[in-house]
This record gives C-alpha cells, structure tokens and sequence, in this order.
C-alpha cells in the first residue's frame, strides 16, 4: 500500500514497474546522447593530456566552471597537423557519449582545430620552435654553395613551372652546366615522403654539386609539404649542399630556414648557382687585358736593359774591356804577394823570439853549458845526497848522452 499526498492510501500494480540494470541504464543513456549530440563543436582548454602507446589520446577539456573528460582515437587523428598539449585552446568536434563500463559521460574527438589561429599555421610554429632549439637553424652549420657546378640536382614536380624556370636560366646563363632532375610530389598526401626521399638518394648517388629543392607558390596548405619534419631531416643530413626555392619570395618554410641557402623562387635559385656566360666572358677578357698589358710593360723594360747592355763598352769593345781586366788581376796579384812577404817575416820573427824565450825556460838547456843531471834509481833528480845511498845506481844525464854510475862514498 502507497500513500497519495492527500493522505489516502492506494495499492500499486508491480507488473506495472520498469525495471533497469545499471549496464541496460549506461546503454539506455549511451544511445540517448549519442542521438541527441553525434555531432557537436565543443570549446575548451586542454588539461591532464596522455598520449598513449597505443596512439590514442586521453586529455580533459575545461573551462571556467566545468570540464569533461575527452578520447581521441588514433584512427581519427591522420589529418591532425599540430601537436596537442596542456594548456592548448581547441575547437574539438566530436560525440557525446557514456562510457558504459563506467557510466562516465564523455567526449570521443573526431576532429581538433586550434582555437583562434589556422592548425597548419600553429603546426608551423610548433615545429619550428623545436627544430630551432635543436639547432637545425644555426647559421654556422650552412655550407657555401659551389661557385661553378658541373652538375645541378633538382627535386620538384617534372610537370610544375618551377622544373622550367630553372632549365631555362641554366641555358640562358652557362649551357654547360647539367641538370638531373628527381621527380617527386610536392603536395598532398606522401609528398613530404618522396621529398624526402629523393634528397636522400640524391645523396647515396653522390652526383650532383649542389641540390635545388622546391616548388612554385601557392597557398599554405599547397606549400605544407616543405614544412614537414621529415623533409627538414632530410635537407638537415644532407652532405650537398642545399638550396631552398619553395613558392614565391614572401613565402617561407621550414625547408627554408634548415637549407644551406634560401632562394625566393626557383628562377632565382638557378641564378645563384649558374654564373652567368657573358659576366665570366667579360671577367675573363678584362683579366686577359690586364695580363696583356702588364706582360708588355715587362717585355719593354727587358728590351730596354738589352740595348743598354748592347750599346755598353763590354759588348762593344770585349778585347779591351778583357785587357784592363787583366791588368787588375795582375797588379792585385802583385799586391798580395807584397803582402804575404811581409806577414811571413813578421810572424817568423815573432816566432824566433818565442821559441828563444822558451829555450831559456829549458832546463835540459843547461846541459849545453857543460852541467849534468843525475837520477837516482826511482827516476828521481837527485838535488841532495839524502836521497841516495852507498851503493845505489845512478844515471847522469850530459848534454850528449849519458852515464850509468855506482855510489861509493857520500860526502856531506
């Protein structure tokens, strides 16, 4: 029995009652929303973001008073240009939904957009920002372009205007210079790819001097290919030299600030590398002028010392020139004789007088005047009769040879 609020009683009829488990309540409520919201446009800010390994996304979308938990599937994601983060404000459109096994109502994302800026823009400065922070920008690492390549590498469209304009300066300007062309896509889907690609077989070939990577204009979405990270890797490993000509000269890339040069169109970039026929014509001429003049100039002051030389005694009257040379030898011959003499006699009297000097130091000299020197039997000159005996044997040396004497008596 139930009682009404007029505080009668009545009975109710159970077969009446609809009954629910929780999962048929979540599946009820699943289906409603889904009806009722399978497409909508949700502002937010993005917190609590995961990328899982799998490649789907969790991530919470708020604003000021309220939030909900958000799924972006990795299948939905291959046109997602941007990279998403906390803090990031998108337009997500998506469907509302009830994730059963829970009862959590939330958001499954099939589309993101970045609030307030154009995705491939906000692509383009992401990408940007990281591959300046890992110094594929520096300046010191560009290399300088060859001034006279033989051969000129091209990765463009084999159809696109940019393949002509460089074919039609390189011509113009020095004929001489070959061209290989590697045909790539350069937009939409698998450009960046092949692109890529070609840079690197360009590369592993090795023959080329120097590359031109590029494209006519055109807008940003037909320009993305060249602001794709895989192309920057591409241009960053490369051992040739680069140079970027993608669109026209208000456009910029990101193969634009990675290559070794950045030119504004193809047209130009052909003009930077292929010096131009009539300028190196004109150099040389003027080079060849300037070596004429200075090798005349040369051949005139040589011609004028080999008249002053014909025109000189020497040439002129050799036999004479010759004679007075010999006078000169002989009287210089003459001069050095007088000379020697004289040095001779002085040195050997110089001479004289110090070997005279040094025979008054001699003590053998005494023996000259009539004296001896006598030796006792260990060689000693004997100067007092202490150092010898009766009976020791002596030598006496004279001026003349010498005499061998016995000790018979010692007198004091």
């Amino acid at each position: 029995m139930l009682k009404k609020n007029d505080g009668s009683l009545f009975c109710e009829n159970t077969e009446a009652r609809q009954i629910l488990t929780v999962s048929q309540l979540n599946r009820k409520s699943r289906s409603l929303l889904e009806s009722q919201l399978s497409g909508v446009w949700v502002e937010g800010e993005i917190s609590n973001f995961k990328h899982h390994s799998s490649g789907h996304m969790y991530l919470t979308l708020k604003d000021e008073n309220a939030q909900i938990s958000a799924a972006f599937f990795s299948q939905y994601q291959r046109n997602l240009k941007f990279e998403l983060k906390d803090g990031l404000k998108i337009l997500a459109f998506c469907r509302v939904s009830i994730y059963e096994a829970r009862g959590q109502y939330q958001l499954y994302i099939e589309r993101v957009e970045p609030q307030g800026v154009g995705a491939l823009q906000l692509a383009f400065q992401q990408l940007k920002e990281r591959l300046a922070k890992e110094g594929l920008f520096n300046e010191e690492r560009k290399r300088s372009i060859p001034r006279f390549p033989k051969i000129v590498g091209v990765v463009t469209s084999p159809t696109g205007a940019a393949i002509h304009d460089i074919l039609n300066v390189v011509n113009r300007r020095f004929c001489g210079t070959h061209v290989l062309l590697y045909p790539v896509k350069v937009q939409g889907e698998g450009a960046a790819g092949e692109i890529a690609a070609a840079i690197e077989t360009m590369n592993e070939r090795s023959e080329v001097d120097v590359l031109i990577v590029g494209r006519g204009g055109g807008s940003l979405e037909d320009l993305w290919a060249f602001n794709e990270e895989a192309v920057a890797r591409a241009v960053f490993g490369s051992h040739i030299p680069v140079i970027s000509a993608v669109g026209h000269e208000s456009d910029w890339t990101i193969c634009d600030l990675v290559a070794d040069l950045r030119a504004p169109t193809p047209s130009a970039a052909a003009e930077l590398v292929v010096s131009s026929r009539l300028e190196l014509e004109e150099r040389l001429r003027g080079r060849r002028e300037r070596l004429d003049f200075a090798m005349n100039g040369m051949f005139e002051r040589y011609q004028e010392q080999l008249s002053n030389l014909a025109s000189s005694a020497a040439f002129r009257q050799p036999q004479y020139l010759l004679d007075q040379f010999t006078g000169r030898v002989d009287e210089l011959g003459r001069q050095m004789e007088g000379r020697l003499a004289g040095l001779v006699g002085s040195k050997s009297q110089i001479f004289h007088g110090v070997t005279g000097r040094l025979n008054a130091l001699n003590p053998l000299a005494i023996l000259d005047r009539g004296y001896s020197v006598s030796f006792n039997e260990k060689d000693e000159i004997v100067k007092n009769v202490q150092q010898v005996s009766v009976g020791d044997v002596m030598r006496t040396r004279l001026h003349q040879g010498s005499l061998i004497s016995k000790v018979t008596a010692i007198t004091k």
